[in-house]
């Protein structure tokens, strides 16, 4: 085909053959992909408040694992009600790396500090994760805890008991490394369940009616009206209808 040419047909072909090259030429890329878009949804998620209380998560659970020394380690009956934390994720998403930062932290002083730091913490962040996509999905309030909390139990209790019997000699003193495994699995979601439930549903209860009332520190964006302010606007409202 020569461009240019006089003949109907041909000129129509080579309309239609410069509208898709320039499609091609100018493409546009989605929103996603454009790098303002990227910085503009990373500043309204990553906000002042809510890197202040990533830090505040991370800092409580490193301190309340570390207020329990090595108890807070040991494998057969660990005493760490710092897990009553990673009820969080239903609430803050931010709660989601703050855990994972806090356990890392938290584990430097684990005995088993070669696999407790990296195994360790990566099974705080799969059930924080988990645990965060519970708090998206569900809305009655009773399963939400229930289904969320189950995540940190379940996944702790399959993952810690591999480093402590495979990695770290715990199966001394057992038959076999499964009956070894199986024992702490089974301490494992005996301990778990007492800090993420026993302790964990006050501290959703107790979250959640502050986010009710509007406390500043456990909302984003500005503080809701209190209730005699609402009925203060609405007075105000109907008085400028009237």
């Amino acid at each position: 085909m020569v461009f240019g040419s006089t003949h109907p047909h041909k000129k129509t072909e080579e309309k239609q053959i410069i509208k898709i090259a320039g499609r091609f030429i100018f493409f546009k890329p989605p929103a996603f992909f454009k790098a303002g878009f990227a910085k503009k949804h990373m500043k309204e998620f990553f906000t002042t408040k809510r890197l202040c209380r990533a830090g505040v998560i991370a800092a409580l659970y490193v301190a309340l694992t570390y207020a329990f020394g090595a108890i807070a380690y040991n494998g057969i009956l660990q005493i760490r009600p710092a897990e009553a934390l990673t009820i969080l994720p239903l609430f803050f998403p931010e709660a989601v790396p703050a855990l994972w930062v806090g356990c890392m932290l938290a584990n430097l002083g684990s005995p088993f500090i070669m696999y407790d730091v990296p195994l360790g913490g990566l099974a705080t962040l799969i059930a924080a994760l988990l645990t965060y996509g519970a708090g998206r999905l569900i809305k009655n309030n009773v399963l939400k805890v229930a289904v969320g909390g189950f995540f940190p139990i379940i996944v702790n209790s399959f993952i810690i008991p591999i480093i402590i019997v495979f990695f770290c000699g715990g199966a001394e003193g057992y038959k076999s490394a499964a009956i070894a495994y199986w024992t702490y699995f089974g301490s494992m979601c005996a301990t778990e369940s007492l800090w993420i439930y026993g302790l964990g549903i006050p501290l959703f209860v107790t979250i959640y009616h502050l986010r009710k009332k509007g406390v500043i520190v456990f909302v984003d964006g500005k503080k809701a009206p209190s209730e005699p302010q609402k009925e203060s606007v609405k007075d105000e409202s109907s008085s400028a209808s009237e």
